[in-house]
């Protein structure tokens, strides 16, 4: 009897943790609007698809030299998939926006998943390897947006982001150069590259060694809020 009563003891811990997650863990349930390719309204609430990043509405892709809204049509096939349809949609954080986060299924379709691996979105690494799989699958089939040419959506925002000209970055380029020692124990080099981007390097990515530091940061969080975006390592 001993060994049962350590048994239940342990069973009943095992349902007040998965019930306690579950009552902290946010699900918004209801019917759903695509906002673009990557986000949803679920009732009141704009929801980004957790690790994927579909064409900007205003992006246009290229097939047969000839330009075409794939951007609008990514939004559209996203609607496709969700009308009439019960979302459920598990939020997972928050973006550097203050938008949801989550992953959204209806009763067939994890959503996320879907729109990749029908190819109308990629995968977004920077954030999760989650989709890089159905990324591939797409690729393969040519399918949506594969079957053109274009701009990878995050290269496409920065090509098209307000000009800084707040007194900001001129202070930081008139600061002196820095060495490439870490500063303070914080690891993470900020530089400006000749096209005018904003990208950091963590310590162990390709041409770390090499990159020029004009900040460090210790955080990844600090390096976004300063305005720069991870290197993308291939």
């Amino acid at each position: 009897m001993p060994e049962f009563a350590r048994w239940l003891s342990a069973s009943v811990a095992v349902v007040v943790l998965a019930a306690s997650s579950h009552a902290i863990a946010q699900v918004l349930t209801g019917t759903a609007t695509a906002a673009d390719g990557d986000s949803l309204v679920v009732g009141s609430q704009r929801v980004r698809l957790f690790g994927i990043d579909a064409p900007e509405l205003d992006q246009t892709c290229q097939t047969g030299g000839n330009a075409w809204q794939c951007g609008a049509d990514a939004k559209q096939r996203l609607n496709e998939l969700v009308a009439g349809q019960r979302v459920d949609c598990q939020i997972t954080g928050t973006d550097q926006y203050g938008r949801s986060l989550g992953r959204c299924s209806t009763e067939f379709l994890e959503l996320n998943e879907a729109i990749v691996e029908l190819g109308w979105a990629v995968a977004y690494r920077e954030y999760s390897q989650d989709y890089v799989e159905a990324e591939e699958r797409a690729k393969l089939r040519k399918a949506g947006i594969w079957n053109s040419t274009f701009t990878m959506p995050s290269a496409h925002r920065l090509a098209n982001a307000p000009k800084q000209s707040d007194p900001a970055p001129r202070a930081i380029a008139s600061r002196p150069q820095l060495s490439n020692q870490s500063f303070a124990g914080c690891t993470i080099k900020g530089n400006r590259n000749r096209k005018g981007q904003w990208i950091y390097h963590l310590p162990g990515m390709p041409y770390y060694d090499k990159t020029r530091a004009e900040e460090f940061f210790c955080t990844e969080v600090q390096a976004r809020a300063a305005g720069y975006r991870r290197a993308i390592v291939q």
